[in-house]
């Protein structure tokens, strides 16, 4: 799950479809992502119009990219979740609460998304995919 604070980022533009790189922290996680991977995109804030939640469902491109001298990126595709999961909704869940991004708000990119959670996601909300 790659994490996104609305104030400072285009989240529609982020969830046109078309190849984006975000950025993540350099850690053993980022040798864990592959091309093909499911990727989730948290929206984190109040923002009315991007209230807290899962916004964005897709897939990693490329592998990480930590060849040059900023921050490693990873190349997604997304898509827009219509209705987004909110926060409150996964909080009430009995497997969903456990999510990394609840647990540890300010933790880094990519945040943690087990098998058994990702299944939950999906069978409680068709529109993640």
């Amino acid at each position: 799950m790659l994490k996104v604070d609305p104030t400072g980022s285009d989240i529609g533009g982020l969830l046109a479809g078309e190849p984006v790189a975000r950025c993540v922290r350099a850690s053993y996680r980022t040798a864990l992502v592959a091309p093909g991977d499911p990727v989730l995109l948290w929206v984190s804030g109040r923002d009315a119009t991007w209230p807290a939640g899962v916004h964005g469902s897709g897939r990693v491109l490329a592998a990480v990219d930590d060849a040059g001298p900023g921050q490693p990126s990873v190349c997604v595709a997304l898509r827009p979740v219509d209705p987004p999961v909110l926060r409150a909704d996964l909080l009430a869940h009995p497997v969903l609460s456990g999510l990394e991004v609840l647990r540890m708000a300010a933790g880094s990119n990519p945040s943690h998304v087990t098998r058994e959670q990702l299944d939950a996601l999906r069978h409680g909300w068709p529109q993640v995919g």
